[in-house]
């Protein structure tokens, strides 16, 4: 423990008798009144002049001036001239002040101090050390202390006990802690709370849940503190269950909701998707808590009612930092980027200062986006604004600039990070996997391992990623195997899902179903997922029925197994499973995702959908649509009709084929950024086959780079060659 030095303080003679009687009313008014260092300071010498310190009369304003001090020398000063008779009380009362202040490690500098000098401890003076050990989560003191309270006869106490459990549970040492807990004498409600609010802090949710069971059974009456660490722990652990009947028990009982309970109701229901429920809880808040509604915007943001959301957001007064994040990051985890970054630039013009939690998200909101100028000037704010040094700030700008399309800037910024992490590596590996180089993430990966950053579960989902989409199957496989063999990391399903895309992407149908059959895990959506994926891109219908319809199983309202299934039944024209199948979507309120793909100009974001007719600019570029289309009808164009799978007839499927979102997105940028040679879109669907034909044509006849973001990676369009080498 640390030693405190403090200056000697020296005292004058000690006065009168008659004085010393005179003097502390007088004295303690001014003690009362004084609120600076400086003002203490002055009362202090009066005292020393106008009292006698041995006089019992002086004892209070000591312990007045010790616990008003302004720095811990000077207490201490104050406390060596207190009668001895009182030191070990005063102490006490010293010490408890310590340990709930700002800064509790003084409590044990105190008492490492005084110790030595001899000074006397009961068992009143240990709870506060603890105490304080345990918010310092000072274990090597603590279990000092933990020795000396048994040496003095003090272990039995249940106070000391209580604050030992404390110690014990906050640092970690959980187990520990339920050995003391078990051993002690009396339980009161606080050593119960102490122990399941430690279960909760360690993530032993189950143990928790036991304890409470133990605690009723012991018919020790649970407080607000428990109802609301239980309740925390059955929403983390998604027993919706259990907490419905704690839910039940708080009924019965009559207990009132404050706004802790309140809290946990609404976290343990909406993280178990019963957001109507904590919708109902909410509504019945008065006032509404600022902290309590913050979490329903990210609850309803999780759960993708992102205007649900809003709605509470917009109704919130005096929102914090804390507000305008969640709903910044609501706005870009659904998928709405643009509402991000407004809201971000309406903080700014509130002279809200963003945290790097704010950053991050803006920056996210940035990537979702896919805006390249929005990039740049995400990048310049971070810099001028001083968050350009924080290492997750770098690693989120190289995912931003990748999924903007420039693996250049994302490369630039991963150089001059000077300590790179595995995150780093990683966003980097990844970055050049949905780029299609498989060669510079392979490069990468390996060079990550000569620097002794040990690869995560992550970076083998971009490296097999890498492989899958450059066909390299052998390379692939021999990179899965060395999760075990060389990293002792346990594949999971998004690795087996990889291996299942790998052979699958190659036309190895065979042995991706092998994989499924052989993993040691039940096949999941994401492994169905991927085997249907395959099936579709080579045309092997059967089995891509079979995984469509295992999928189904696991999730009946998966848009994507539907309009597989759909699509299947149509390329083989068996128009009444079509309508069947169509129906049982709209009954069960399912709808295939819309195709929308988005243009950057002039800082601006233009989206467009299918046969869109909304933009202002429309009959110019449906002329411009057809302007090119002629043009490359001398090159050998023809639109595909393979692409539309809905019963009509073929030149009509040729005019809607013509109508993809990504063609008339292309034909504003050749419109409108004549100057300009690289055109940028973003896709939220894989492009299909005629686009796909369509756009490396314009960039061999405009001469123009096309780079197109689509679901599952970059395709860039140069002199008539796409990146992807037509294998995506």
């Amino acid at each position: 423990m640390q030693t405190l030095l403090h200056p000697a303080t020296s005292f004058p003679p000690p006065p009168s008798a008659a004085a010393a009687t005179a003097a502390p009313t007088t004295l303690h008014t001014a003690l009362t009144a004084a609120t600076t260092p400086a003002q203490l300071k002055q009362v202090h010498a009066q005292i020393l002049r106008r009292t006698n310190l041995n006089h019992s009369s002086a004892a209070p304003l000591l312990v007045h001036l010790l616990l008003s001090s302004p720095s811990l020398g000077y207490a201490l000063s104050v406390f060596r001239h207190i009668p001895d008779s009182s030191k070990t009380r005063v102490l006490n009362k010293f010490l408890r002040k310590l340990s709930r202040g700002d800064r509790p490690g003084d409590a044990l500098i105190v008492f490492d101090e005084l110790w030595r000098e001899g000074v006397v401890l009961d068992r009143f003076s240990f709870p506060p050390l603890l105490k304080a050990g345990s918010k310092e989560v000072g274990l090597v003191e603590g279990s000092e202390i933990h020795g000396l309270v048994v040496k003095l006869g003090y272990g039995g106490d249940p106070f000391v006990q209580t604050a030992l459990v404390r110690l014990y549970a906050v640092g970690e040492r959980i187990m520990d802690a339920r050995l003391l807990f078990d051993k002690m004498s009396q339980r009161d409600v606080v050593s119960w709370s102490i122990m399941i609010d430690g279960f909760c802090q360690n993530g032993l949710f189950d143990e928790a849940m036991s304890l409470f069971e133990e605690m009723r059974r012991a018919n020790v009456e649970p407080d607000k503190m428990i109802l609301s660490s239980i309740l925390s722990a059955c929403g983390r652990a998604g027993n919706l269950t259990y907490g419905k009947k704690i839910h039940e028990y708080i009924t019965e009982n009559n207990v009132t909701l404050d706004p802790h309970i309140q809290s946990a109701l609404i976290s343990m229901y909406a993280s178990s998707g019963c957001m109507d429920v904590a919708q109902e809880i909410f509504d019945r808040m008065s006032p509404k808590n600022l902290v309590v509604s913050t979490a329903m915007i990210s609850w309803y943001s999780k759960v993708g009612k992102i205007e649900n959301a809003r709605l509470i957001f917009d109704q919130l007064d005096g929102k914090d930092l804390v507000c305008w994040s969640a709903m910044i990051s609501g706005y870009a985890e659904s998928d709405q980027p643009q509402e991000a970054l407004t809201l971000f630039k309406e903080i700014q013009a509130r002279g809200i200062k963003p945290d790097q939690i704010t950053i991050l998200s803006a920056v996210s909101a940035c990537a979702h986006l896919g805006a390249l100028d929005q990039a740049r000037w995400m990048h310049k704010y971070v810099n001028e604004n001083g968050f350009g040094e924080a290492l997750p700030v770098k690693n989120a700008l190289i995912d931003m600039y990748a999924k903007c399309g420039s693996l250049e800037r994302a490369q630039k910024v991963f150089e001059k990070i000077s300590s790179k992490n595995v995150i780093s590596w990683t966003t980097m590996i990844n970055s050049f996997a949905m780029h299609g180089d498989a060669d510079n993430a392979l490069r990468f990966f390996y060079q990550m391992k000569e620097e002794n950053v040990e690869p995560n579960e992550i970076t083998f989902i971009g490296v097999l990623y890498a492989c899958s989409h450059a066909g390299l199957v052998e390379k692939g496989q021999e990179i899965f195997a060395s999760m075990v063999s060389e990293h002792n990391l346990k594949p999971k399903y998004e690795h087996y899902g990889c291996m299942v895309d790998l052979f699958g992407r190659a036309g190895l149908l065979r042995e991706a179903l092998e994989v499924i059959e052989t993993m040691p895990l039940a096949p999941n959506v994401v492994i169905w997922g991927s085997l249907m994926a395959a099936c579709r891109v080579h045309g092997e219908d059967e089995l891509g029925e079979f995984a469509a319809k295992q999928l189904l199983k696991l999730e009946p309202d998966h848009d994507g197994a539907h309009v597989v299934l759909s699509n299947i039944y149509a390329k083989h024209r068996r128009w009444q499973d079509v309508g069947e199948l169509r129906q049982l979507m709209r009954q069960r309120g399912v709808f295939k995702e819309r195709g929308w793909s988005r243009i950057e100009l002039n800082n601006e974001v233009h989206q467009f959908a299918m046969a869109d007719r909304d933009h202002n600019l429309a009959d110019q570029i449906y002329v411009k649509l057809d302007e090119v289309v002629r043009e490359l009808k001398l090159v050998g164009y023809a639109s595909s009709a393979q692409c539309v799978l809905v019963d009509i007839e073929d030149e009509d499927k040729r005019e809607v084929v013509l109508w993809h979102s990504e063609k008339l997105a292309v034909c504003y940028g050749l419109l409108t950024q004549r100057t300009v040679s690289c055109i940028r879109i973003i896709k939220n669907l894989r492009i299909c086959e005629d686009c796909h034909t369509f756009m490396k044509l314009i960039s061999k006849e405009y001469r123009r780079e096309i780079i197109v973001r689509d679901r599952t990676r970059f395709h860039h369009f140069k002199d008539g060659i796409c990146s992807c080498r037509d294998y995506w």
